[in-house]
């Protein structure tokens, strides 16, 4: 893709490329068509598709910051449009996609397809299509007479624990970067979300003795012990279905708990030595995943090991985070939801969803934040991943307007 680089044609891309009033720019669908040729699934690296950012910032005279990960393999983008450090809104997305491994394409997941009024290809939806709009929008942000600046955050690996944005977000206080809101472009049709529930996933490895069954009770077998612990997952999930505090925005109204994996023992005729499992707690803003667990450990301290150790003194079971989403909760009367929800058009009240996203962390760093992007999350993650035409073009109207308007969100 050609890089504009002269201020004539900075005016010109920002006046232009309209191909009608339901479809998004020619430069929309020529970024988008780029950006879904990088293969960024989260186990491989993004940074053929940062660096193509960079040098397409670049040729508009602006400087982006790259925060890689630990093996610089990854990195995230950081980039300011306007003058100033203070105010003005964040634009946020992901560049990660989740894998193909074993669906079943009508085309090139890679290789974006027009047809149909939809732009087919992975991470079309989820979310490189809003990546795309904002980029193309650029231009215009560059020659915006706005007060504040617009800030562009591209972070890795959100798919698998949304653990690059976090040094992304550290790094905000030492460029001196105090945004007053950020917007995260997750696909919800362009509907202002305002909260979701949080994702803590864990790992219970219990170690107990092996022994031949016919000598059992001489050993200590880990999959009952296993087993109990789920049980006590059951049961906390009853107690919070029953009296925790609900949420009528969510369609499922309480945190819930699942054992989602589980592995061990060698043969029926040998009492487990080792037996892990693995569950997932998706907790409304209000409740932790840490208590669950700390119940969870003190079940086991207490009254599951010493048990086990009146056979077995090396008995152990053993708890491991191995990723946390925050919950996102943001009050639907705040200045920042206001104005978005009449920049995007959406007149219903401010909407809950079951996935989640990057927002709890930007609102944990003390950063107003809300969700609102193109296309469904019905369509991420599966074959022939898709965002309509009209989405991206209602996403282009919306960063119109944005771009346009001042004090977004002002405290």
């Amino acid at each position: 893709m050609t890089v504009i680089r002269s201020k004539a044609k900075i005016q010109a891309a920002a006046e232009g490329g309209r191909t009608g009033p339901s479809a998004p720019s020619k430069e929309t669908i020529e970024i988008l068509k780029q950006l879904i040729g990088f293969q960024t699934i989260s186990r491989k690296s993004n940074l053929d598709l940062i660096e193509w950012v960079r040098v397409y910032l670049s040729g508009f005279g602006i400087t982006s910051h790259l925060i890689y990960d630990g093996g610089r393999s990854k990195a995230n983008l950081f980039a300011t449009m306007g003058d100033g450090r203070r105010g003005g809104l964040v634009l946020s997305g992901h560049t990660d996609v989740v894998a193909v491994d074993g669906q079943e394409w009508s085309t090139d997941p890679f290789e974006a397809v027009a047809k149909d009024e939809r732009i087919y290809g992975r991470g079309a939806a989820d979310m490189k299509g809003f990546i795309a709009a904002v980029l193309a929008a650029i231009p215009r942000m560059l020659t915006a007479r706005r007060a504040e600046p617009m800030h562009l955050a591209l972070s890795f690996d959100e798919e698998v624990g949304c653990i690059g944005v976090r040094s992304l977000i550290g790094r905000l206080a030492a460029l001196g970067i105090e945004p007053q809101g950020c917007i995260i472009g997750e696909p919800t049709e362009m509907r202002v979300v305002v909260g979701h529930k949080g994702s803590g996933v864990y790992r219970c490895t219990v170690h107990g003795r092996e022994m031949h069954s016919s000598l059992a009770p001489q050993g200590v077998n880990a999959i009952e012990y296993a087993a109990l612990l789920i049980l006590k997952l059951r049961e906390i999930q009853d107690r919070l279905r029953r009296s925790e505090p609900k949420h009528d925005g969510f369609d499922i109204r309480y945190t819930t708990v699942n054992p989602g994996s589980v592995q061990g023992g060698l043969a029926s005729n040998v009492v487990a030595g080792d037996c892990e499992f693995r569950f997932d707690i998706r907790y409304l803003p209000w409740t932790t995943a840490e208590g669950i667990v700390a119940e969870l450990e003190s079940f086991a301290r207490d009254e599951l090991l010493p048990e086990m150790r009146e056979i077995a003194p090396e008995a152990a079971i053993q708890f491991e985070r191995m990723g946390d989403v925050p919950a996102m909760q943001t009050d639907a009367d705040t200045r920042l939801v206001r104005d978005v929800q009449r920049l995007a058009g959406d007149r219903e009240p401010a909407g809950y969803v079951g996935f989640g996203t990057e927002a709890g962390l930007f609102q944990k760093a003390g950063i107003p934040t809300v969700v609102c992007g193109p296309g469904s999350i019905a369509q991420a993650h599966r074959p022939d991943e898709f965002i309509t035409i009209r989405q991206l073009a209602q996403c282009e109207a919306f960063l119109r307007r944005l771009t346009n308007a001042d004090d977004i969100g002002a405290r």
